[in-house]
């Protein structure tokens, strides 16, 4: 096998992971048209106040701040995010139709998501003059884009690619205030742990179900989503009231947020859960019990997932979404009723789960954790 001399799994900056060689990009209009689009389930890419960023002050957290910088900078993944003698061929054109639809959306959506973070890290190391923050999203920013590389080299197996390029330049911004920025990116961070896990456990036991390689590289990968986790955890905790008073309605919003997007878009992809010998309610109550665990290190709230109201209201939820997306095709009048409905069935059902009561605890004195799944 070739062995690439410059690849962004070798890279020490984020500047040389997105010059690498696997970077660049022959022909990628399909897939980066799907990586542009901009809907309540595809990724987006976030801008902040910088300013505000740059001021944090991590005194109160700095053992554990520097411990995990210094975890991050002897950067155990440096040269994983490639192919090697364990990347099995796959027969693309033999690929069941729907599976080769789902993995290849679920691989541009994964992309898009993984270079939003890449850029927003990169934009607030290049801004800033805090050396703490810096240097911590300038290794987020490298761990980003040497994930988003690799799933352009596999989706490039299939004869597409994500412009990455272009869609920072071209695709829309969504401002965000740097406590929502917080929240959000926390439980991305958190919640793609949780999910890479549980299907590298499950594929584990049932290595029958592996029906691409990638999956081989997903504990690593997860591995630096919860490192991720746990710097915006501390970046919490430097302020006490980003996670008290009034701001605990915004935490509960986040979560049923990210927990209910989640799920609509899993239960869009039913050929590639098959696939992988897993049910999709199964596989999201996984992640939310593995999720609502973990994020008790800084929230003090998590959200009833065994309430009776919130499985059936998800299933309600995802089929509104579903609807919504049918009425999309129609046109006319049946096309504008078809969407008012979609879209009032859906906001009723996501009321409802977001006034299920939550459960509270107490916020441990000590947060850092260590991937333990």
């Amino acid at each position: 096998m070739n062995v690439q001399t410059n690849h962004s799994a070798d890279a020490t900056t984020v500047e040389e992971a997105l010059a690498a060689d696997n970077q660049q990009v022959v022909d990628s209009e399909s897939a980066t048209r799907v990586a542009m689009s901009n809907t309540l389930l595809t990724p987006r890419f976030y801008t902040t106040d910088f300013d505000e960023m740059d001021a944090i002050d991590v005194s109160p957290v700095r053992e554990d701040w520097d411990t995990l910088i210094g975890q991050m900078k002897a950067d155990p993944n440096r040269g994983h995010f490639k192919k090697n003698e364990d990347w099995d061929h796959i027969d693309w054109d033999g690929m069941d139709p729907a599976l080769k639809r789902e993995f290849i959306d679920f691989l541009i959506s994964s992309c898009t998501a993984e270079f939003s973070g890449c850029v927003l890290y990169k934009e607030m190391k290049r801004r800033g003059s805090n050396e703490d923050i810096t240097t911590l999203f300038q290794l987020m920013a490298r761990d980003e884009a040497r994930h988003a590389g690799f799933i352009n080299d596999a989706l490039r197996e299939a004869g597409i690619a994500v412009n990455l390029g272009f869609l920072t330049q071209k695709k829309k911004y969504t401002y965000f205030r740097p406590k929502f920025i917080y929240y959000a990116t926390y439980l991305s961070e958190k919640i793609g742990y949780a999910r890479y896990i549980t299907i590298f456990r499950h594929l584990e036991a049932h290595p029958e179900h592996r029906f691409h390689p990638i999956f081989k590289w997903f504990k690593e990968w997860c591995n630096d989503e919860f490192s991720h986790g746990e710097a915006f955890a501390l970046l919490m905790k430097t302020d006490p009231k980003l996670t008290s008073g009034r701001n605990v309605w915004w935490i509960k919003f986040f979560l049923t947020a990210v927990y209910g997007t989640m799920y609509v878009r899993d239960h869009q992809r039913p050929a590639f859960h098959k696939a992988l010998g897993v049910d999709p309610d199964w596989y999201a109550q996984s992640v939310f019990e593995k999720t609502s665990e973990i994020s008790k290190q800084v929230f003090p709230i998590t959200l009833d997932i065994d309430h009776p109201r919130w499985m059936p209201t998800l299933k309600r939820l995802q089929k509104a979404n579903a609807d919504l997306a049918l009425a999309e095709k129609k046109t006319g009048l049946s096309r504008l009723l078809g969407k008012a409905s979609g879209s009032l069935r859906a906001a009723a059902a996501f009321v409802s789960l977001y006034t299920i009561p939550v459960k509270r605890h107490d916020v441990p004195t000590q947060t850092r954790l260590e991937p333990a799944y």
